[in-house]
């Protein structure tokens, strides 16, 4: 293998490391010679995350960013000496755990060493009294679930990369999960932290229920993307196993009458621990084998926990729904998205067909939330090469919801891939943006989204941005995203 058949697109922006062979002995000295690489099968696995492009990239014999080591830590004393070598030397870390990210977060725009937190993989304790959990946070998502459903628990946060995903990449990235309704996003999971700061110190956040001890501190770390710290440890929420669970299903004639339905539940204090609404074209996609579905909107909800309140829920569920013209459906098709919930290919596979694709999930309030997606789908659809976007809804709140969009498409000849890709995603979220919705619900911000914060927080990004400098002087960690704008093909952004 030779790294340099590849065209590399972040070249320019490397940060030049003088003696690679002096650093790599002082990584050595902290975790272990057998800890460290800079071998290039191990840099080149480390070149990027699961961002859509990249994949079209990578066919084409492109790379977006290369690290210059890979270190494996197991302790956070470990981390706090790299980190502290890192400031001495002003040489990139990019945390790294499972690479299940889709919005450049983890790629190495600027060379560096890659921390890869795998070995952080201890749970540690479970609280029967308390009902949580602490765990390390290199630890993967299904194995953390699979370990608490064996003691008869669940943790509650089921994201759809919950195979490939990692507890640390919840945190980072302020996550959310399948069952969100019922038990809460990453943010109302976390109950306590252990964290490492840009320049070493080690820190912790006590597990509690609740306190009123001056700002919530520890919030400033969930979201932050590795850039303001490296959480090693977390004490999370988890629940007892559920005794019963109902699967329902409607059809619904409009997108209207879908959200109405969902919103007049919640609104009830009424909180099923999945809902999911399918637009006509995904409905179609996804549920096509359902006739009572065709030409419809298909809206899915799954009631767990005790079978008193499982039953309860359920009979609201259905009478709301029916009150809003839904069509029953029974079960079937809930049993479908269960089978299917994990399965990423259909976007995965596009780069093969010379197809440009993505998803983008943007958060938004009730009252405008059906114009709102009229108006992303119209505005799409006017961009030449679309071929295809169409939106569910994830994620509801009594006060607002979750939508999530997928587009596809093949660029005109006169555009690169990068710039249709990067046309879509700026039509989407200028739409969101003027109309008050926030451009991320739950995949962060990354590298494509970078450009949109001044947008989002308005005059509170300044800051957002002097608090990094406060605890990063010398942007060490995970440079490059959140508080700047690289994400480019080449040349100028």
């Amino acid at each position: 293998m030779n790294l340099e058949n590849f065209e590399l697109i972040y070249k320019e922006n490397r940060v030049k490391i003088k003696d690679k062979a002096k650093i790599k002995s002082k990584l050595g000295e902290i975790v272990g010679n057998e800890n460290v690489s800079d071998k290039e099968i191990d840099i080149l696995a480390y070149n990027k995350d699961t961002t859509l492009i990249t994949l079209n990239w990578t066919l084409e014999g492109k790379i977006a960013a290369l690290p210059d080591f890979i270190v494996w830590p197991e302790t956070p004393e470990q981390i706090s000496s790299i980190l502290r070598l890192a400031n001495e030397e002003k040489i990139p870390v990019i945390p790294f755990s499972e690479g299940s990210g889709v919005v450049g977060g983890a790629i190495p725009i600027y060379g560096g060493i890659i921390l890869d937190m795998k070995k952080f993989n201890k749970i540690l304790e479970i609280n029967d009294k308390d009902l949580t959990v602490t765990v390390e946070t290199g630890t993967n998502g299904m194995n953390l679930e699979r370990h608490l459903n064996a003691k008869g628990y669940t943790g509650g946060h089921i994201p759809q990369s919950l195979y490939t995903s990692s507890v640390g990449g919840w945190i980072a990235h302020r996550a959310a999960g399948q069952f969100s309704s019922k038990y809460g996003k990453i943010e109302d999971i976390v109950m306590g932290m252990e964290l490492v700061l840009p320049q070493g110190d080690i820190i912790k956040f006590k597990t509690i229920a609740r306190a009123s001890t001056g700002p919530q501190l520890d919030k400033l770390f969930i979201g932050n993307e590795g850039t303001l710290g490296i959480v090693t440890k977390a004490t999370l929420k988890i629940w007892p196993s559920p005794e019963k669970r109902a699967l329902i299903s409607y059809a619904f004639p409009t997108f209207e009458d879908s959200l109405e339905a969902t919103r007049k539940i919640l609104r009830q204090q009424i909180y099923p621990a999945v809902i999911r609404i399918y637009d006509a074209d995904e409905t179609n996609r996804h549920f096509g084998h359902i006739e009572k579905a065709k030409d419809k909107v298909m809206v899915v909800f799954v009631c767990e926990g005790i079978e008193r309140l499982v039953d309860l829920e359920e009979t609201i569920t259905r009478e709301t729904c029916e009150k809003n013209n839904g069509i029953y459906c029974g079960e079937d098709p809930v049993e479908h998205w269960f089978e299917t919930r994990f399965k990423v290919t259909e976007t995965s596979s596009t780069p093969t067909f010379k197809i440009v694709a993505d998803t983008i999930e943007i958060g938004f309030l009730w009252d405008k939330a059906a114009d709102m997606y009229h108006s992303v789908i119209e505005a799409t659809k006017k961009i030449q090469g679309v071929m295809m976007i169409t939106a569910h809804v994830s994620h509801f709140y009594p006060n607002g919801v979750g939508f999530y969009f997928t587009f596809a498409g093949i660029p005109p000849k006169e555009k690169t891939d990068f710039e249709f890709y990067q046309e879509v995603w700026n039509c989407v979220v200028k739409v969101i943006e003027d109309a008050g919705g926030s451009f991320g619900h739950h995949h962060g911000v990354g590298l494509n989204r970078s450009q949109w914060m001044p947008v989002e927080w308005g005059k509170s990004f300044d800051t957002l941005k002097s608090i990094k400098k406060l605890l990063d002087p010398n942007n060490i960690l995970n440079p490059g995203k959140i508080y700047e704008s690289v994400w480019k093909e080449g040349g100028e952004n």
